[in-house]
């Protein structure tokens, strides 16, 4: 499981942490890239839970490397801290993620998770729940590859559907001429 991006106190990083604990014995590898406000306190609650067995913080990585990346992730992760304003928003790396095909878990509310759900590219459960992101995390690794590079391809479907700049585009267009 994948996340990629900022590691500020709106991340809600907690919940990986917490979703991390309960399976901490299952063969799942949880990779964290980025930086931010709250990476030297992810590192100590890695290094205080001992987790540095299954939750790998990586760093900052160069923008250009990121497809390379997400192409190694079973699944890619997206949390949210519970916030009315952010609820009303998607956030940017959902697009991302639907972008290069391969299914999404997210743990946040609003618009980023009924756009996971809405897209068929995989789950979102209620922000800081580390239990529903465990569960889903465990479901999402029992699945076959197929079932998800199904999940991955309904997302690019999706993107492309909704938020490839073909679509936007001409959407703007029209609404600026009304």
């Amino acid at each position: 499981v994948m996340f990629a991006g900022n590691l500020g106190q709106a991340q809600s990083l907690e919940v990986i942490i917490g979703a991390a604990e309960q399976l901490r014995d299952q063969a799942v590898n949880w990779i964290i890239l980025g930086d931010g406000r709250q990476a030297d306190w992810l590192r100590t609650e890695i290094r205080s839970k001992d987790l540095s067995h299954c939750v790998h913080q990586l760093g900052r990585r160069p923008m250009e490397n990121m497809p390379s990346y997400f192409a190694q992730a079973d699944a890619m992760l997206v949390t949210l801290g519970p916030d009315p304003n952010v609820g009303t928003t998607i956030p940017g790396k959902i697009q991302s993620y639907l972008a290069c095909g391969r299914p999404v878990i997210g743990a946040l509310d609003g618009e980023g998770a009924r756009v996971i759900e809405d897209s068929g590219s995989g789950f979102a459960v209620a922000s800081g729940d580390a239990s529903k992101l465990a569960g889903v995390v465990q479901l999402m690794a029992s699945y076959s590859d197929s079932k998800r590079k199904k999940l991955g391809a309904n997302g690019l479907a999706y993107y492309n559907q909704h938020f490839s700049s073909n679509t936007l585009i001409p959407m703007l267009e029209a609404e600026m001429k009304q």
